[in-house]
């Protein structure tokens, strides 16, 4: 998922390769203006306003914005004891985030003893995102983490032949699938229910939630666990997918053009940290709730 995460090019398992003559560092972090204005809201008021975000991309993580300490509203950031230390950025100072009686311990942090290669990090914050009511850039809400500029997605129509089968019973068969390719993954094909035998599918418990395309729901197939998945009502930008299901290649037998499938190494999706962990129901008010200053 976008520059550092899943096989993007600064991850630990990148599909691609620097051709330069030396090798680079196993590990490369990257930080980068957003450029884009980015807003905090905690106990319904706005805390951080600023159009000055650094994004910063570590392979593994999602991206985390860091904020001037001059756009974060006086007196919100209360200092905590006692401080950590990181093995690349040394010293960090937690805070607690503070605005009448609602408090989140751990609820912000800045490096206070940081390496001059890092050095634009200097006098900025980053809020833990799960301890903030939302994020904003302008009056839409973000969710999950912060945007990551090079994610993307790209929904093609094919005409190749897909076919899903448990066994010796056909699941699927479409000559109409389409095929997504976002950043960091392998493609992943879609097909409309009407091309699908609906009664092999068995509503599973336990939904997912990704930033990018929205709140997904999960199908067992005979005894085959989570075999499929559909976004009922995926995002705006990924609306062509919206009701189509695709199918897990390692648990259920999918060919295309005769050719099976396999599910590519590094393709799973794992939460990173507290302050990444993603809550569907944040995924349910975006679009719902328009910021108001």
């Amino acid at each position: 998922m976008g520059l550092s995460w899943q096989q993007g090019p600064l991850s630990a398992v990148s599909v691609g390769r620097f051709l330069t003559p030396e090798p680079l560092p196993k590990r490369l972090l990257f930080a980068e203006p957003l450029r884009r204005r980015l807003r905090v809201k905690f106990a319904e008021e706005w805390i951080a306003d600023s159009e000055d975000v650094l994004v910063l991309h570590e392979p593994g993580r999602y991206p985390v914005a860091y904020f001037p300490l001059a756009d974060v509203r006086p007196g919100v950031l209360v200092g905590e004891k006692p401080n950590t230390r990181t093995p690349t950025f040394g010293d960090t100072e937690w805070f607690t985030v503070t605005v009448g009686d609602r408090r989140a311990t751990r609820g912000a942090w800045q490096y206070t003893a940081l390496p001059d290669y890092a050095s634009e990090l200097r006098g900025r914050v980053a809020f833990t995102w799960r301890a903030m009511d939302a994020f904003y850039e302008e009056d839409d809400r973000i969710v999950g983490h912060a945007a990551d500029q090079y994610h993307r997605n790209d929904i093609r129509q094919s005409s190749r032949h897909l076919v899903v089968k448990d066994g010796a019973r056909i699941v699927a068969d479409t000559k109409r699938p389409l095929v997504l390719y976002e950043s960091g993954f392998a493609p992943r094909w879609y097909v409309p229910r009407q091309d699908i035998d609906e009664n092999a599918l068995i509503p599973a418990e336990g939904q997912t939630f990704c930033p990018y395309k929205g709140l997904a729901s999960y199908y067992d197939i005979g005894e085959r666990k989570r075999a499929a998945w559909s976004y009922l009502r995926a995002w705006p930008e990924v609306a062509r997918v919206s009701n189509f299901l695709s199918f897990e290649p390692d648990v259920i037998d999918v060919f295309l053009d005769d050719k099976k499938l396999s599910l590519e190494a590094g393709q799973g999706v794992k939460e990173h940290g507290i302050d990444r962990s993603l809550d569907p129901e944040e995924m349910l008010k975006r679009g719902s709730a328009l910021a108001h200053p």
